[in-house]
């Protein structure tokens, strides 16, 4: 069985690279298959039915918006 640690990191991207990830990422949903991305070297698999959410932040003059994919590591 795959013991993976816990981890918690933010990876910054480029404009251009962050376009093409996402269209990647809708490309794959809209194929009904997984989204295999790489992050700080750490290949990670989505599954087609994981759960997609966005969220919004507000805070002492700062705002920020996560787009959050969500899946249960079997």
């Amino acid at each position: 069985m795959d013991q993976r640690s816990d981890r918690d990191i933010e990876q910054g991207y480029s404009t251009a690279e962050f376009v093409a990830k996402l269209r990647r990422l809708a490309d794959a949903l809209e194929q009904g298959e997984r989204f295999k991305i790489q992050i700080c070297g750490e290949r990670i698999s989505v599954p087609a039915d994981a759960v997609y959410t966005i969220e919004h932040e507000r805070e002492e003059g700062r705002e920020e918006i996560e787009f959050q994919i969500k899946w249960s590591s079997k």
